[in-house]
């Protein structure tokens, strides 16, 4: 059954119905936040542990194949993600969330078992096809019970599951060097909990009620939906805005651990640490404070939410400059304060998004919107992953990779300043 926000208590109601929404909309945050954390833990442990995984797996061969099976994954992730958000909208956001998880987390256990390079393909392609379903079901539905000035902050909060899921898994690579645990038991014991925790998820999480007008709607097809979303000029602007810094976001994501311990010669563990606690942190600070930020902003001014997302974006490019230079002048403390302003905008960037996204579509199309920016975005994060495999093998400086990123980021902050916000549901709920 389609999901949409569920109505504000009107004037004079009960201020008990108006807290049991409240306590209900923010459990429903506290309850996805874990699955957000597994569902980054997942795709971060293989980047940390990539040494022992090519070491256990010879025929993989060379960093473009390596670069090839990450963006094999973004590329059916990419596929499925506006399918995920279609049956979301259509049906359900919590089957279709608590499914998603069941069978990534039975993929990750059996990504631990695989024997050769054509098995790790496959176990990554299922892998991008079950996880494709989550993120825009788990946003939408968030959105849909915080409808009035709590939006960017439970969205941010949620961001938080996934920045911490980065950061546990910055430290796979200890796991892989530990003599009596090993690659494969990390994916062994992850795998297990995202199955067991599939259970509880399913019995507490909930649709967000209707309104009897709601109910009385029609459905939007396919096409609908489609020719809605894409003859909407502010959502191809999100859309973009929201592809050219993730392309960069991917490589920092899946290749910085390798980056860092080959420029300055450090332990896989320390590497892979180094690589995702620093900035996934300061994104994690960031995520609340750029939601407490826009929705305070937006209190004041409709376009507050891209206001702060759009400093965010301007934050990220002088982080991409010192990270590019940091190997070049032999410098980790300045590829780490790199990583750092780069968590800072990132937070700012990533909790705005969905809201954004409410303010330019009507709530019947927030997943499957969600999910189209997600197939453009992974698209080119896939593409992004395997070019960089074959920069790094023809031996391209880094500094001259990471300004390209710096220049894209540049122009996306003039994509997010044009996008024009309606003022829809936000008129009655505060957003």
């Amino acid at each position: 059954m389609s999901t949409v926000a569920p109505p504000l208590a009107p004037p004079g109601a009960p201020e008990t119905t108006s807290s049991t929404i409240s306590r209900t909309a923010w459990l429903m945050v506290a309850l996805l936040f874990p699955v957000a954390l597994l569902n980054y833990l997942d795709r971060q442990m293989i980047a940390s542990m990539k040494v022992s995984v090519m070491a256990g797996i010879p025929d993989i061969g060379s960093e473009a194949n390596w670069g090839l099976m990450l963006g094999k994954f973004k590329f059916v992730y990419a596929f499925f993600s506006p399918i995920g958000g279609y049956l979301a909208d259509r049906f359900s956001r919590k089957l279709t969330i608590c499914s998603s998880l069941f069978i990534w987390s039975a993929i990750t256990w059996w990504t631990g078992h695989v024997h050769n390079y054509e098995e790790l393909l496959w176990a990554r392609t299922l892998m991008g096809v079950s996880e494709a379903f989550y993120i825009p079901a788990a946003l939408a539905l968030i959105a849909d019970f915080h409808t009035g000035s709590t939006r960017s902050r439970a969205i941010g909060i949620h961001q938080m599951g996934i920045y911490c899921g980065v950061m546990t898994g910055g430290f796979a690579g200890y796991i892989a060097d530990a003599p009596n645990l090993g690659w494969r038991a990390a994916f062994d014991f992850t795998g297990l909990a995202g199955i067991l925790y599939a259970i509880p998820l399913l019995l507490l999480l909930k649709n967000p009620p209707r309104t009897a007008q709601q109910d009385s709607a029609a459905k939007p097809s396919v096409l609908t939906a489609g020719r809605e979303l894409l003859s909407n000029p502010s959502f191809l602007l999100l859309a973009l805005y929201f592809t050219l810094p993730a392309v960069a976001a991917w490589v920092v994501r899946d290749w910085m651990p390798a980056i860092l311990q080959k420029s300055f010669n450090i332990s896989q563990g320390k590497a892979g640490v180094s690589a995702a606690l620093y900035w996934q942190a300061a994104a994690l600070l960031a995520a609340i404070l750029g939601g407490w930020l826009a929705d305070r902003w937006t209190r004041h001014t409709i376009r507050g939410r891209i206001y702060v997302s759009a400093i965010g974006m301007a934050l990220i490019i002088p982080a991409l400059f010192s990270v590019g230079n940091a190997p070049g002048l032999n410098s980790f403390g300045l590829a780490i304060a790199g990583l750092v302003l780069f968590g800072i905008g990132w937070g700012f960037f990533d909790g705005n998004n969905m809201p954004i996204l409410c303010q330019i579509t009507r709530p019947e199309l927030r997943a499957t919107g969600y999910g189209i920016m997600n197939f453009v975005s992974m698209t080119f994060g896939g593409v992004a992953d395997w070019i960089f495999g074959i920069l790094t093998d023809r031996h391209v400086p880094l500094n001259v990779i990471f300004s390209s990123f710096a220049a894209v980021a540049l122009v996306s902050v003039g994509l997010v300043l044009a996008i024009r916000p309606r003022q829809m549901e936000g008129a009655r709920a505060g957003v």
